[in-house]
């Protein structure tokens, strides 16, 4: 299985969850918003996108560093092949923007899982990762995705990996993020359009409906 079917499977698996707990979050800022000042941007005709691809765009939540990081990892987990990549899609744009809303546990995660991709890359190869050879950027994201003690094969699948559970935190979002843009959602099959036309009811006779 190609590596972007890969993450196709596992973002679908997961929209659901995650759309039912954005769902959720939106319901209630929707409930709390009584007062005109109270709406939600989206709520007041805000265009996030266009924020999103403007040339004068600043992260609101990653530092200088951070952003260029998640840059070259979505570029490398989804790279651009016959179809735009992570980085053609914003990957890092949308994320940022996100973590600027969300809760303190979720930032401390998601930046916890980016430090930890720094740590690993200062102690193997003296150098923060976004600075390595691509080479050793593969050797390491590879080492992370698929450890050795996390296998059945092994014998050695008693206790989750620690490295390869930041590197699934930080897989999830990009992909996850991805799928969410325009140029992801083409992907799984969307065509552009937003409508398509009447939706064709029940024509069978009253009680007859074999």
């Amino acid at each position: 299985m190609k590596r972007r079917e890969m993450l196709r499977a596992s973002v679908m698996t997961g929209a659901a969850a995650a759309l039912s707990t954005s769902l959720s979050r939106a319901q209630t800022a929707t409930q709390s918003a009584s007062q005109p000042d109270e709406l939600t941007p989206a709520q007041r005709g805000v265009d996030a996108s266009k924020d999103l691809a403007s040339a004068g765009w600043k992260p609101l939540f990653l530092d200088e560093h951070q952003n260029e990081t998640l840059i070259l990892l979505s570029d490398l987990i989804i790279p651009a092949t016959e179809t735009p990549g992570a980085k053609e899609a914003l990957v890092n744009r949308y994320i940022d923007l996100v973590l600027a809303a969300e809760n303190h546990d979720g930032q401390r995660a998601f930046l916890n899982s980016l430090a930890f991709l720094d740590g690993e890359s200062m102690r193997r190869y003296k150098q923060a990762f976004r600075y390595l050879a691509r080479e050793d950027q593969d050797d390491l994201l590879h080492s992370l995705a698929y450890p050795l003690g996390n296998s059945g094969w092994t014998g050695e699948a008693a206790s989750p990996d620690t490295g390869h559970k930041h590197f699934e935190n930080l897989k999830q979002r990009i992909s996850f993020a991805y799928y969410s843009s325009e140029i992801g959602a083409k992907e799984l099959g969307w065509d552009g359009n937003v409508m398509h036309g009447v939706y064709q009811g029940c024509d069978h006779e009253e009680g007859n409906h074999k």
